[in-house]
C-alpha cells in the first residue's frame, strides 16, 4: 500500500504508475480516494475543533463549580453533552470513511522503480545477464518425470487417487535428493548470516491481506473451511507477518532470515496445473530468504539476494540467467523484481527457479511494521524476499544438467555430504 500523501500531493504520478502497469481500470479509484480523503480530513478537523471546544467548556464548568455557580454550571454542562453527541457521530463517520479509504488504497499498486522495463506481460521481461555456459549434450535427455520414473522416484498415479491432480509422491533416491537440496540451501543461507526459521504453515486473513494483493489471494490461497486461516503459498507470508504491528529498533536492522516450509497453491489462472510433470503443482517445499531493512539499504539487499541465488545454482553446476520483470508482470506490491532462470538442456531454454522482489514499504504499511530511529522518529521498514530453492522444480534443473547418457545422474560435489557421499545415482529400470 502506498502512502496516501502521494495521492494528496501528486496523484498524476500515481495515475502514470497505474498506466505503466496497464491497469487503467484503476485510474478512477485515484480520484475517488483523493475526494474521499478531503472529506475525511474535513470530518476530522470538525471533530477536533469540537473536542477542543468541549475541553474549553469543561474547564469553564469546573471554574463555575469552584465559584459556587452550580445552576449556571449545569446549564453549560448541557452544551457539553450536545457537543459530545455530535463528536460521537463525526467520529463514527470518520472511522467508517477511513476504513473505506484504506480498502480502496489496497488496490492501488506500489510505485515501480524508474528502471523497470515497461511491458504488458512476462513476454516483455528482459534478460540482463547469464552465468555459466548453457550446454546441450549429444544424447537425448528425457522429460523430467521420465527421468524420475527411471529411478522409481515419482508416483503421480497414486497421488491422483489419494489427493487428485497436482500432487505427487517422491520416492527413494529422488526423495533423498529433494531433501539434500533443501538441506544444502538451508546451510548455504545460514553461512551467509541468515537466521534459520520454520514458520506457521497457516495464517489469518489479516496477515494474508497484509502480504499480498487481493487478486493474488484469490488465485493462490487455500482457505480452511470454518476457520479464519489460510494455507501459505510461500513462507514469506508467515515470515513478514511475524512482525505485524511491531515497532522494531534501528539497531536490530537489517533482519535477515531464511525459512523452510511446504507451500500450497491453487494455481488458478492462465498457467494451471501441469498434467504430466511436477513443474506447476498444488504442493511443494521451498527455502526462502526474507529481509527487513531501512529504506536506504533495500536496493543493496535486493542485489545481494538475487546474487545469492546465482551463486547457489552455480555451486551446483547449473547455468542460470537473470531476467528483469517488466511493469505488467510485477505484482501490485512490488517495486522491482527479477527471476533467476535455470538452463534446461532438454528444452534448450531457460525456466524460472527463483524470484527476487523488493516491495519497499508496501507490505510494511499494510502490516504496520515500523522501526524507531535513534532520534525517536518512526519509519516503515522495507521488505524483500527471494526464493533460495523450490524443489521439486529445482530438481528438474538439477537432473537435466547432471544427466548422463546411461541414465545415471551425477551428484554435484556440494550436495554429496547430504547424500551420504554418493557421487552418482543409478536408474532402477
Amino acid at each position: 500500500m502506498i502512502d496516501i500523501k502521494l495521492i494528496r500531493e501528486n496523484k498524476e504520478l500515481v495515475k502514470e504508475n497505474i498506466k505503466k502497469k496497464f491497469q487503467d481500470k484503476k485510474l478512477p479509484i485515484v480520484d475517488e480516494i483523493y475526494n474521499l480523503d478531503i472529506e475525511y480530513r474535513e470530518l476530522k478537523t470538525k471533530a477536533d475543533t469540537l473536542k477542543a471546544e468541549r475541553n474549553r467548556i469543561s474547564d469553564e464548568i469546573g471554574k463555575l463549580m469552584r465559584d459556587g455557580k452550580k445552576e449556571e454550571a449545569m446549564k453549560v454542562k448541557n452544551d457539553v453533552s450536545s457537543i459530545g453527541e455530535e463528536i460521537e457521530k463525526l467520529t463514527k463517520k470518520e472511522e467508517s470513511l477511513n476504513k473505506f479509504i484504506k480498502e480502496k488504497m489496497m488496490v492501488i499498486p506500489n510505485i515501480i522503480a524508474d528502471d523497470v522495463p515497461i511491458g504488458e506481460d512476462d513476454s516483455k521481461n528482459v534478460e540482463e545477464q547469464r552465468f555459466g555456459d548453457p550446454f546441450v549434450p549429444d544424447y537425448e535427455i528425457p522429460y523430467h518425470s521420465d527421468i524420475m520414473a527411471n529411478f522409481c522416484g515419482l508416483d503421480k498415479e497414486s497421488a491422483g487417487r489419494v489427493s487428485g491432480n497436482g500432487f505427487y509422491y517422491l520416492i527413494g533416491d529422488i526423495a533423498r535428493l529433494h531433501s539434500a537440496v533443501l538441506s544444502y540451501a538451508r546451510d548455504f543461507m545460514i553461512d551467509k548470516g541468515f537466521t534459520y526459521c520454520i514458520p506457521p504453515y497457516m495464517i489469518r486473513s489479516d496477515a494474508v491481506d497484509g502480504v499480498m494483493s487481493f487478486e493474488e489471494k484469490e488465485n493462490m490461497m487455500y482457505k480452511i473451511e470454518g476457520e479464519d486461516l489460510y494455507l501459505i503459498g510461500t513462507s514469506e507470508h508467515s515470515m513478514i507477518a511475524k512482525f505485524k504491528d511491531q515497532i522494531l529498533q534501528e539497531k536490530d536492522l537489517p533482519i535477515t532470515m531464511t525459512s523452510y516450509s511446504p507451500c500450497f497453491r491453487k494455481e488458478v489462472g492462465a498457467h494451471g496445473i501441469e498434467e504430466r510433470g511436477i513443474y506447476r503443482i498444488h504442493q511443494f517445499e521451498k527455502q526462502e530468504m526474507v529481509v527487513l531493512c531501512k529504506k536506504e539499504e533495500s536496493d543493496l539487499w535486493y542485489d545481494k539476494m538475487w546474487n545469492y541465488s546465482v551463486e547457489l545454482f552455480r555451486s551446483l553446476d547449473i547455468p542460470v540467467r537473470k531476467l528483469v520483470c517488466c511493469s505488467g508482470d510485477l505484482a501490485d506490491l512490488k517495486y522491482r523484481s527479477c527471476d533467476i532462470e535455470a538452463w534446461s538442456p532438454r528444452q534448450q531454454k531457460y525456466f524460472e527457479v527463483c524470484s527476487c522482489s523488493n516491495l519497499t514499504d508496501a507490505q510494511a504499511r499494510r502490516l504496520a511494521i515500523r522501526y524507531k530511529k535513534a532520534t525517536g522518529e518512526k519509519e516503515f521498514v522495507h521488505t524483500l524476499n527471494n526464493t533460495v530453492i523450490a524443489p521439486p522444480r529445482m530438481l528438474i534443473a538439477l537432473l537435466e544438467n547432471n544427466y548422463n547418457k546411461d541414465g545415471s545422474v551425477n551428484i554435484p560435489k556440494a550436495l554429496r555430504p547430504y547424500m551420504g557421499g554418493v557421487e552418482k545415482i543409478l536408474p532402477k529400470i
